[in-house]
């Protein structure tokens, strides 16, 4: 019965953080990394592209409005205003794409303006946090705070069973 305990809190020890990991690279690979790169773009139609890719994404998943945030509400992490944002960022190239150089340098500027974010740490992607495990972000709250007292429980019991052993 032990050994049945033991390995069922060792499993969930290691789902809940794999899933969060995952969860992460996902987003990262179909969303966050085509908004650095349209970010970085050198030209309007490779930052609208990317841009496209990002809101589709978006879209697709249902990202386009809610707070990730649990148990109050904060700007920085409200979905509308950032999926606004990128809509607005697309509107801005799409219509930027028979003007002079100069024009397109600088809507170039802005949207990396408007994408990233300047802080002690350098420049930084503007994404409200927990979003990758948007909406389910109170259940993987629940988890995390599951998965530690089951750490603590899973160390405890072992502690007495070798003691015992």
């Amino acid at each position: 019965m032990k050994y049945f305990i033991s390995i069922l809190i060792s499993i969930f020890l290691l789902i809940v953080p794999t899933i969060t990991v995952v969860k992460n690279i996902k987003f990262q690979q179909q969303c966050s990394g085509y908004l650095k790169q349209a970010a970085d773009a050198n030209t309007p139609e490779l930052a609208l592209d990317r841009i496209n890719l990002a809101l589709n994404y978006i879209e697709s998943h249902n990202l386009t409005k809610g707070y990730t945030s649990v148990l109050w509400k904060t700007e920085d992490e409200n979905i509308e205003f950032w999926y606004n944002n990128i809509k607005a960022c697309k509107s801005e190239l799409e219509n930027c794409l028979e003007d002079s150089q100069l024009e397109k340098s600088n809507v170039l500027m802005k949207v990396r303006e408007s994408l990233t974010d300047n802080d002690s740490n350098g420049t930084s992607l503007t994404i409200p946090s927990g979003i990758s495990r948007y909406p389910n972000n109170l259940l993987f709250g629940i988890f995390n705070i599951l998965a530690c007292i089951w750490f603590c429980l899973f160390i405890t019991l072992m502690c007495i069973w070798i003691e015992y052993a």
